[in-house]
Parts: C-alpha cells; structure tokens; sequence
C-alpha cells in the first residue's frame, strides 16, 4: 500500500493527519532554507518536528534565478545551495528533494540544446553525489511544457535519469502534469525501476482528487502495474483542509485498491 501525504507546510499537518494523511511535503526553500543562515534554519526545524506529522520529503529544490542551464550558471553558487540544502536535509530527516524547478532548468531561448542537456547531466550527477553523501535521493519531476521546456515526460525523465545512472537520482511521476500533456501513461510502467515519488492533482484546475472531475483510473493502474508503493503526495493549487482533504484521501485510497485488484 502507498504512503499519503499532502504538500504543505507544518500549518496544514495538524487537518491533514485528523483525517489519516502520513506526512507533509513541505518547500526546500522553506525547511531547509540553503540560503538563509544557521538560526534560521534551527528555527524551521523546531517548527517541523513540532509538527503533527514527519515531513520526509521536500519539493522545489533550486530556485528560479539560481539557472542551471544557459550562460549564467553559476556553478560554485549552485554547488554550495546543493551542499547546504542536502546537509540540512539529513539534518531535517528529509529522504527525498524533488527537483521539479523548471525556472532554474529551462533552456534559455537560442541556446544550443545539446549544450543545455550537458549542463543538465552535470548538475544532477553533482546533486547526486550530494544527496548520496547526505542519505538522500533527489527525484526528478516531468513538467508539463507549460512550465518547462525540456524534461517534460515520463519517458524523456526516465532516459534522463538511466543516463546519469546515480542511486540517488531517480524519477518521480505527477499526475497533473502527465494527464495536462497527455502523456504516455504506458511509461509510468516502462520507468518503474526508477520511480520513487508520486504527486498527484487533478487537471485542468490542479485540485485535489473529487474536487473536480477526472479519470485517476489509468493512472493508477499504471502505479499498479509498476509495483510502486511508496509515497503519495496530494500536491495542488489550493484546497480546503475541512472539506476536500478526507474525500481526496478516500478516492486516492480506492483507486489503489481497484488498480491492485484489477
């Protein structure tokens, strides 16, 4: 059975576990604070473990201005936000960075491609031996062509990560982003020995599952079919904690156990 958790701050952790979620997926930038000084981080822990519940994963890794891609990297900067992020992050008893952050991976317009994937495979290599010194593992995240420009499917991410071929670095799928792009559901399987992390919304409106409708069905007979049963995260625009969080969390958990019967 997966693990459900909600992508919140230690605010949201209090409604989210009264109705059974397991933990909360707060912001790198918010828990771990790579940029912010010592005290301000030893603040955001106490808030964190004072929470209701364990906040094991953190999304948003590298901010937007801090570009990974293109001829403003800053490669000592990118390191030492890695460095400290992931040093924290073990601290924090963090175990997964999500690495959505399609502001800081985009590649600017006019500029080579190939040169951009190069810098791609660099960082994560880098990010990866950070993570694997820290006890953590960063997982990749397709983003819709909307947000990003480059690493937008399931299968796109999958051969990304089977090139950087780090422990460390492996794939997450979200279902917003893949039902927006109407992407190959079948890859979720094809990936299966790289999936590590789930997030989960509707389309188009990015809400909570019962919120509005759409067919999870497929895709979670795809997270059947690749035997994942990790962790689960409800990861919208907005929700109300008193009315949407129980419904989202029964729905979630019956679409689970109809994909695994089926």
């Amino acid at each position: 059975m997966m693990r459900y958790g909600v992508c919140c701050g230690p605010d949201g952790a209090e409604a989210a576990a009264a109705v059974g979620y397991e933990y909360i997926e707060w912001t790198t930038g918010s828990l771990l604070a790579p940029r912010e000084p010592d005290d301000t981080f030893a603040a955001r822990l106490e808030q964190v473990r004072s929470a209701a519940l364990p906040c094991p994963v953190v999304n948003c890794f590298i901010p937007g201005d801090l570009k990974i891609t293109g001829t403003a990297v800053d490669d000592a900067a990118l390191s030492q936000f890695v460095s400290i992020a992931c040093c924290r992050a073990k601290t924090a008893g963090v175990e997964q960075i999500v690495f959505g952050s399609g502001g800081a991976r985009a590649i600017p317009d006019g500029f080579d491609p190939s040169v951009g994937h190069a810098q791609l495979v660099s960082f994560a290599t880098m990010a990866a031996e950070e993570a694997a010194a820290n006890d953590v593992v960063i997982v990749l995240e397709p983003l819709n062509v909307t947000e990003c420009n480059v690493l937008n499917t399931v299968g796109e991410c999958t051969e990304f990560v089977k090139q950087v071929a780090h422990p460390h670095f492996q794939l997450l799928v979200d279902s917003y982003h893949l039902l927006l792009d109407d992407d190959a559901i079948e890859d979720i399987v094809a990936g299966a020995e790289w999936l590590t992390h789930v997030h989960v919304a509707t389309v188009p409106s990015r809400r909570p599952p019962e919120a509005e409708p759409c067919d999870f069905g497929p895709f979670f007979k795809a997270l059947a079919d690749a035997g994942y049963s990790g962790r689960l995260s409800l990861e919208t625009a907005a929700y109300d904690p008193a009315n949407e969080l129980a419904p989202a969390l029964s729905s979630m958990k019956s679409l689970e156990h109809a994909a695994r019967s089926a």
